[in-house]
C-alpha cells in the first residue's frame, strides 16, 4: 500500500500523540515538524518508535508531522498505523488490517 493522500490520528489531548502521514515526492521518510511537552526526556525514543512504525509499514517516502503529549509507546504505534491506513484509504470497503504489521 502507497499514501495516497494526508492521515491524521491521534488527538492533542494529554497522554495522546497527533501523528500526520503526507505522501512525498522525494525519496525517504521526512520529519518535518516534531513537538513534545516531554521532548528532553523522551524525544529519541518518540522519533525512534516512529521511524520503526514507518519501517515495519513498508513505508519509503512521508512527511510526517508529530505533535506528542506525553504518548506511551504502544499509543504511538496505534496512531503511526491508524495515520498510514487513513493516508492509503483502506477504508474504502469499511474495513482495515489492524494489528498485523506492527508489534
Amino acid at each position: 500500500m502507497e499514501l495516497k493522500t494526508v492521515g491524521t490520528a491521534g488527538t492533542l489531548e494529554s497522554s495522546d500523540i497527533m501523528i500526520t502521514l503526507e505522501p512525498a515526492q522525494s525519496g525517504g521518510i521526512e520529519i518535518v515538524s516534531f513537538e513534545s511537552s516531554v521532548m528532553n526526556q523522551y524525544g529519541r525514543q518518540i522519533k525512534a518508535e516512529v521511524l520503526a512504525s514507518l519501517d515495519r509499514l513498508g513505508v519509503k517516502n512521508a512527511k510526517v508531522t508529530v505533535n506528542d503529549h506525553g504518548a506511551l509507546d504502544c499509543t504511538v504505534k496505534a496512531r503511526v498505523e491508524c495515520a498510514y491506513y487513513r493516508g492509503c484509504q483502506c477504508d474504502v470497503d469499511g474495513t482495515y488490517p489492524w494489528g498485523g504489521v506492527i508489534r
